[in-house]
């Protein structure tokens, strides 16, 4: 899957590829959180606000014998992807609360190889009322045709199939079912962390916006039955002062209580148990949630409750992540972080990083910015490890230094792009710009992650270091 973004941030055009580990790495202001944001907001906009037109004739013909058939054609799916990517971008100004007219040049694009399509091979819904089932839509095995079935009768069910919001009701189920068999296995559901996830915890209440949208959208929705979905968008999400991403993450931790309840798949899977251990010795402790509040308690004494305020800067920030693996997490689904590292020891970073490496080993995708050398560093080691493994040479230093063989990974599955300035053919233009772009790093499985940005730094501050020591003037 390759983005494109064109006037978007600091961004004249970048580009940048998803794999299963997906890292942008780069120094402060260049633009690496726009393309996380970015992505993360193309998700929730295409499940929750893009529809799919089914042509009236299709409706007449459905109504008139009851059934009707339609057609998956790869063309029409690549149609479907444009058509929802320029779409998009009118919601970009809700994804980072900006003002229009900055975004008014916006561009963003997807394009997908033909083996990255992955049609379900069976698909069965029924949609209708409490009182009757009005649709039935099918999807046989080895079929590319999606059936849409009438179940009610004009004479006996009473239902005016003519009626507009029954025709709206019927099309809006069609774009569904249309969205989940073609698009269910490319575009999992997202979870995001912010940069901001820290201040989330401490100023839930304060910042409790999601709540107050979402009555203001009840009442606006009720009013208008037309509004069109870029109006429900922002009668959902508002127009504040916080990007998207923010906003979610304050409505997740208001939401700690209920969404507590619920088990992930790695909790509910015993060969799975241990990441969740793991993760709750990277923050020293676990969440408690419940009527008298949040609370975490540290692995040290059972007995001590600290409130987030009470608590340090990492416990509030891994939070978000913790209540994900342990009461969210779904096989196929993307983890978007953004500066994984922020408040960690470089030990846990460490540790971070070969957690990220078992996620996408259990088939979770993992998206980061970042710009810790110690997780690079160390998933250059876990990528040289299993070139190692492969070959019959890791067995001592796996035990050696206690690496997990699900910790490995291959060189393939990962995709790092560094954002810099560099030289770039814009238009039509006949020389090159300087301009900010997202730079393909090489990944090689015997050295890992050519990050050279880190690098540069680093033999900086050693040259600095020898002249001290040297008496180099």
């Amino acid at each position: 899957m390759k983005i494109t973004l064109k006037n978007i941030g600091v961004f004249k055009q970048a580009e940048y590829e998803i794999g299963d580990l997906t890292i942008i790495c780069g120094q402060n202001n260049t633009g690496k959180t726009y393309a996380a944001y970015c992505l993360y907001g193309f998700y929730d906009f295409f499940w929750k606000a893009f529809s799919i037109k089914t042509a009236d004739k299709d409706i007449k013909n459905l109504i008139a014998n009851g059934v009707i058939n339609i057609d998956i054609e790869l063309s029409k799916i690549i149609q479907e992807l444009d058509i929802a990517c320029k779409e998009y971008v009118k919601f970009l100004p809700q994804i980072f609360a900006s003002n229009k007219d900055y975004l008014k040049d916006a561009e963003f694009n997807i394009k997908l190889e033909d083996n990255e399509i992955d049609i379900l091979d069976t698909y069965q819904k029924k949609l209708g009322t409490a009182k009757s089932t009005l649709i039935q839509i099918n999807k046989e095995s080895k079929q590319n045709q999606i059936s849409i079935r009438l179940l009610i009768d004009r004479q006996e069910d009473k239902f005016d199939v003519d009626d507009v919001s029954f025709i709206k009701l019927i099309k809006h189920a069609i774009s569904n079912a249309f969205k989940e068999i073609v698009f269910t296995n490319t575009f999992r559901r997202a979870f995001i962390a912010s940069a901001e996830r820290t201040g989330a915890v401490i100023f839930k209440d304060e910042l409790n916006i999601a709540q107050n949208n979402l009555f203001r959208h009840a009442a606006k929705a009720g009013q208008n039955a037309d509004m069109n979905p870029i109006e429900l968008i922002e009668s959902i999400y508002g127009n504040g002062d916080y990007a998207l991403p923010v906003r979610k993450n304050i409505d997740f931790i208001r939401k700690l209580e209920s969404i507590s309840k619920d088990k992930s798949y790695i909790a509910s899977n015993e060969k799975y148990k241990d990441i969740l251990k793991d993760f709750s010795d990277i923050i020293g402790g676990t969440y408690k949630v419940g009527k008298e509040g949040l609370y975490y308690i540290p692995n040290t004494s059972s007995s001590v409750k600290l409130t987030m305020g009470e608590s340090s800067s990492s416990v509030r920030s891994m939070l978000d992540i913790s209540f994900y693996l342990n009461h969210i997490a779904q096989q196929g689904d993307m983890l978007i972080i953004d500066e994984p590292e922020l408040n960690l020891h470089p030990c846990n970073q460490i540790r971070l990083a070969r957690l990220f490496a078992r996620l996408i080993n259990i088939g979770i995708k993992v998206f980061i910015t970042t710009h810790s050398d110690y997780i690079i560093k160390e998933l250059n080691t876990l990528i040289m490890l299993d070139y190692k493994n492969r070959h019959g040479n890791a067995k001592s230093i796996l035990k050696k230094y206690e690496y997990k063989e699900s910790e490995l990974i291959n060189y393939k599955q990962v995709k790092v792009f560094i954002s810099e300035k560099k030289l770039q053919l814009i238009g039509g233009n006949a020389r090159k710009i300087k301009l900010q772009c997202l730079s393909s790093a090489e990944i090689d499985e015997f050295y890992g992650i050519q990050a050279e940005s880190f690098d540069e730094t680093i033999i900086k501050m050693n040259k600095i270091q020898e002249a001290i020591i040297l008496g180099d003037e």
